[in-house]
C-alpha cells in the first residue's frame, strides 16, 4: 500500500460508520456529565438559602461561580487544544471535574462550597473548549452539524439530570445527598467516555507562531463571529435567568412545591435534546441564517408565556423557551464553527471564545436573577429575560443579511 502524502488526511466519520457512533456517543455522555455537574445547585437554591443562611442573590452564585470559572477555563484550554490535541484535554477534565463534584458533598462552609465550584467550573471547561472542534474536525461536513446538534441535546439531558435527580435527592437525604448522587453518575458517564471516545485523526496543530494574545485576535477580527458571541451571551443570560428564579418561584405561593416536584418542571430539557439535533439537520438543509433567527424568537415567545399564573401555562412557556433556546444555541455554534474553518481562523480558539460569552452570560443573567427577582418578582425576571432574547434575535436578524463566506480550496 503506497504511503500517503503527509498533508492528506483520512475522512471524516460518515453517516451510519462506527467512528460516528463512537464519536457522537462519547461527547454525547460526557456533555450529559458536564452540564448534570454544573448545574446541579440550580434546583437547590431554596435549600442552600436555609442551609448557609445567605440570600436569594447569594445563592445564585453556587451556579455563577462555576460558570465564571468555567468561561475563564475557555480561554486557557480552547488555544492550547489547538497546539496539542483535543481528547486528552476532554478526558483529564472530566476526571477532574469528578473528582470535585465528589467533594462537594462533603465541603464544611459556604465559602469553601464556592472555592470548589469555581476549580470544577474551570475543569468542566475542558468540553466546552473542545467538543464541537473536535466533531467539526472528525466529523465528515454531511454530518457535522448534526453530531453537534446531539452533543448539545446531551447537555440538555445533562442539565435535566443535574436539576431533576437533584430535586429527588435534595427530598431524600438533603442537598449532600444531592452532590453526592450526581458525582456517582457523572463518574459512570466518564468511564464510558474513556471506553468509547475515538482518538483523533484528522487534527492538525496550529503552528507555535505569535504570542496566545495575537491568536486570541484572529478570533476578534470577523464582525459576523463577533455578533455570534454576543447572540451567546444574550441567549444563555436570558435562558439561565429564567431557570435560576423559576426554582424560586415555585416553592413559593400559590405553587408551593417540594424541591423533588419542583425540579419535574426542568423535564422541559428534554425537548432541548430534541430540538437541538432537529435544528441542525434543518441548518444542514436550509441554512443557519434562516434557523437561529426562528429559533430565538420561539424563546422570546416562551418567555412571555411564563408570565401566566395557571402552573400549566407557566410550564408551557418553559417548554417553548427551553425548545428555542437549544435550537438557536445548537446552530449558534456550529456557525462559529464553520465561519471559522472558512475564514482560515483557529476553531477551537473562535468555539472556545464563543463558549466564553456564553457562560459570561449565563453568570451575569443567572446573578442579576436572583436581584431581579428579590426587587421585582417574576415580572422583573420577565423583563430581563424578555430583553435579552429580543435583543438576541435583532441581532441574528442582522448577522443573517451578512456576506456568507466561501470553504475553503481542498
Amino acid at each position: 500500500m503506497a504511503d500517503r502524502p503527509p498533508e492528506q488526511l483520512p475522512e471524516g466519520h460518515r453517516a451510519g460508520s462506527p467512528g460516528l457512533r463512537r464519536a457522537s456517543g462519547a461527547v454525547f455522555l460526557a456533555g450529559l456529565a458536564v452540564f448534570a455537574m454544573l448545574y446541579e445547585p440550580q434546583v437547590l437554591l431554596p435549600e442552600l438559602t436555609r442551609a448557609f443562611g445567605v440570600g436569594p442573590e447569594a445563592a445564585t452564585l453556587a451556579v455563577s461561580v462555576a460558570t465564571a470559572g468555567l468561561a475563564l477555563g475557555l480561554l486557557v484550554l480552547g488555544p492550547v487544544s489547538d497546539r496539542r490535541g483535543r481528547t486528552a484535554i476532554l478526558r483529564s477534565s472530566l476526571v477532574v471535574s469528578v473528582v470535585l463534584a465528589a467533594l462537594l458533598a462533603v465541603v464544611p462552609s459556604w465559602e469553601l462550597l464556592l472555592v470548589v465550584r469555581a476549580l470544577q467550573g474551570f475543569a468542566l471547561a475542558g468540553l466546552p473548549a473542545v467538543g464541537v472542534a473536535y466533531l467539526r474536525e472528525e466529523l465528515h461536513p454531511s454530518v457535522s452539524s448534526r453530531g453537534i446538534g446531539l452533543y448539545v441535546g446531551g447537555t440538555a439531558i445533562g442539565g435535566l439530570s443535574g436539576r431533576v435527580l437533584g430535586g429527588l435527592l435534595a427530598d431524600l437525604g438533603g442537598w449532600r445527598t444531592t452532590m453526592a448522587g450526581i458525582a456517582a453518575l457523572a463518574a459512570v458517564c466518564v468511564a464510558a467516555v474513556w471506553v468509547l471516545l475515538p482518538p483523533s485523526r484528522r487534527f492538525r496543530p496550529v503552528p507555535r507562531t505569535g504570542r496566545l494574545l495575537r491568536q486570541l485576535g484572529a478570533a476578534f477580527t470577523d464582525p459576523v463571529l463577533l455578533g455570534l458571541y454576543a447572540v451567546a451571551a444574550l441567549l444563555m443570560g436570558g435562558f439561565v435567568a429564567v431557570y435560576n428564579a423559576a426554582t424560586f418561584r415555585l416553592e413559593e405561593p400559590p405553587y408551593g412545591l417540594a424541591p423533588s416536584v419542583a425540579g419535574l418542571v426542568f423535564l422541559a430539557y428534554l425537548l432541548g435534546s430534541v430540538s437541538s439535533p432537529a435544528a441542525g439537520a434543518l441548518a444542514d438543509r436550509w441554512s443557519p441564517r434562516l434557523v437561529v433567527p426562528l429559533a430565538a424568537a420561539v424563546m422570546a415567545g416562551g418567555v412571555v408565556l411564563t408570565l401566566a399564573a395557571p402552573l400549566w401555562v407557566f410550564v408551557v412557556g418553559l417548554c417553548v423557551l427551553t425548545t428555542g433556546f437549544f435550537a438557536a444555541h445548537g446552530v449558534a455554534s456550529s456557525w462559529v464553527a464553520t465561519r471559522a474553518a472558512y475564514g482560515a481562523r483557529a476553531v477551537g480558539q473562535a468555539a472556545s471564545l464563543y463558549s466564553f460569552w456564553y457562560y459570561v452570560g449565563s453568570s451575569v443573567g443567572g446573578t442579576v436573577a436572583g436581584r431581579a427577582w428579590a426587587t421585582g418578582g417574576w415580572p422583573a425576571v420577565v423583563w430581563l429575560a424578555g430583553g435579552t432574547s429580543a435583543a438576541a434575535l435583532v441581532l441574528t436578524v442582522v448577522l443573517g443579511r451578512t456576506r456568507a463566506l466561501a470553504p475553503p480550496a481542498p
